[in-house]
């Protein structure tokens, strides 16, 4: 009995010591938040459309690894594709290629509305054809290159006889001299669309656009100008010489700029380390007049674009990717790996073009 009434003057003392405190104004103790932990996004292609993610063919996945104040420690990319009922990443960055030395390349029609490919030496399977590059010499020293054009999307291909002179600057190849030729579309998405190809008779490969700056900037012809020999050229492709003439080489591919899709891809991951995801809600700055104009009421980005807005935001080497790439995909991942952490809502989150 002697222990309940202890036990009963015990609490009745701290009653009433907590109610002096909260009658002084003493704070409640905080509970910090912490966003440690790893989070998972998701846009698809058709998204904007209606389409469910179980419907879709293409999408984007974006993981985050956050420490107890939401800095971004690790960050992941990935693009999926599905192909013969398979999901395979488009930044794989394989592919199977073989040379037909038989074939003179021709070119395809420009974007037109009946459009048809040229002629290529080229046979390629690959999901990502994104700054793709491929070159063979054959036993008798026939020269075969291709390279995909970041932004028309063509593939351009030279073919040159064991004795062709070689120390011919790359800009003397334009367009329209004939001998780099724009044989296919890889990919309807592009910045420049020519209509017939004497649009672009005397640009070279280097300088069709401004954007055009990719393809050399770094990688594997990050030393090549205009200016630079057309064996130069070849050499950064894989293709040696001896004596000045071309050596065998079997079909071998790369990527160049900072490596196609995957590149572009771990560029953006690599950009947002050490980031703070708390005040980095979005890889888009929606202030800026063009882009955040474009988001229509169900904050669908690019659908319907009122006067002076654009389409698409586009993204290069000079910030946080490789290419000219249409990020708007890539932040709405990027936000849903938010909404996953809880540092922003789902109505925040901006649907990008896909």
């Amino acid at each position: 009995m002697k222990t309940i009434l202890k036990l009963a003057i015990v609490l009745s003392v701290v009653a009433v010591i907590a109610a002096a405190l909260v009658a002084a104004g003493s704070p409640e103790p905080e509970f910090e938040r912490s966003y440690a932990g790893r989070y998972v996004g998701y846009s698809w292609r058709g998204e904007a459309g209606g389409t469910a993610f179980e419907d879709a063919n293409q999408y984007i996945k974006t993981v985050l690894e956050l420490d107890h104040d939401g800095i971004i420690t690790d960050a992941r990319i990935w693009f999926f594709v599905q192909r013969d009922g398979f999901w395979i990443p488009r930044q794989s960055g394989n592919a199977y290629v073989a040379v037909d030395f038989e074939v003179d390349p021709t070119p395809a029609t420009g974007r037109i509305d009946n459009y048809e490919d040229g002629d290529s030496m080229f046979t390629v399977h690959t999901a990502d054809m994104m700054s793709f590059y491929a070159a063979a010499v054959n036993s008798d020293g026939t020269v075969a290159a291709a390279l995909v054009c970041p932004v028309t999307r063509y593939m351009f291909e030279m073919k040159f006889s064991a004795d062709y002179d070689f120390s011919r600057e790359f800009g003397e190849l334009t367009i329209g001299s004939g001998e780099i030729v724009p044989t296919y579309l890889t990919s309807g998405a592009s910045l420049v669309r020519p209509q017939e190809w004497n649009e672009l008779a005397d640009k070279h490969f280097l300088n069709i656009h401004f954007w055009s700056h990719v393809v050399n900037d770094v990688g594997v012809l990050g030393d090549i100008t205009a200016s630079s020999s057309l064996q130069g050229v070849l050499e950064a492709l894989g293709v040696s010489f001896s004596g000045g003439e071309p050596q065998p080489l079997d079909p071998s591919y790369g990527y160049f700029g900072v490596g196609g899709w995957n590149g572009n891809l771990n560029a953006i991951a690599e950009n947002l380390i050490g980031v703070d995801a708390t005040e980095k809600t979005s890889l888009i700055d929606w202030s800026i007049a063009r882009f955040g104009d474009a988001i229509d009421d169900q904050n669908r980005f690019g659908v319907d674009v009122p006067s002076g807005a654009t389409r698409t935001v586009q993204d290069s080497i000079d910030t946080i990717s490789g290419a000219t790439v249409r990020v708007s995909r890539e932040a709405t991942s990027y936000q849903r790996a938010l909404v996953a952490a809880g540092i922003i809502d789902e109505s925040e989150v901006v649907i990008g073009r896909f």
